[in-house]
């Protein structure tokens, strides 16, 4: 039987590595079926970052790109080392260009995953309804099961 494939989406915030972190102690075990990881860091095409036009603007997209992409190989490499903390191995790495949304279901049919696993930022109905929220489109539109981590909320001080 071939290893099962999870899907994961990262991105820089803490709630991605906590999902990732989450992930790991709970599919990763020394007594757990083997898995395939894929890591999927979606970056954002820069004129989506970057609303200008007219004299300059070819100038600014190439560095803004560049940046981009430095921040997706340090998300990826992040990650890599926690699956490395976790003594995970059969991991892989991608840093896809697009909608966080797309990319990450366009995974889960590319590595035929039987799960996709997301952070949750809980940004609440409102700012979720006006930012689109990756994890609400990917448990509609995946062709696995979602799995939905969120991060507990910080103990009052």
């Amino acid at each position: 039987m071939a290893d099962k494939v999870l899907v994961i989406g990262v991105d820089e915030t803490e709630h991605s590595f906590y999902a990732l972190r989450w992930m790991l102690q709970h599919f990763f075990g020394p007594n757990d079926i083997p898995h395939n990881l894929v890591i999927v860091h979606a970056k954002p095409p820069p004129s989506s970052v970057l609303a200008i036009s007219g004299p300059g603007a070819e100038n600014v997209l190439p560095l803004l790109d560049e940046d981009l992409k430095k921040i997706g190989n340090r998300t990826v490499q992040r990650a890599k080392e926690i699956c490395i903390e976790h003594k995970v191995q059969n991991v892989t790495t991608e840093v896809v260009e697009g909608d966080a949304r797309n990319v990450m279901c366009d995974a889960v049919e590319k590595h035929h995953a039987s799960l996709l696993v997301v952070g949750s930022h809980n940004y609440g109905v409102v700012k979720g309804m006006n930012l689109g929220s990756v994890s609400a489109y990917c448990a509609h539109h995946a062709h696995c099961s979602v799995m939905i981590v969120k991060r507990p909320p910080k103990p009052m001080e």
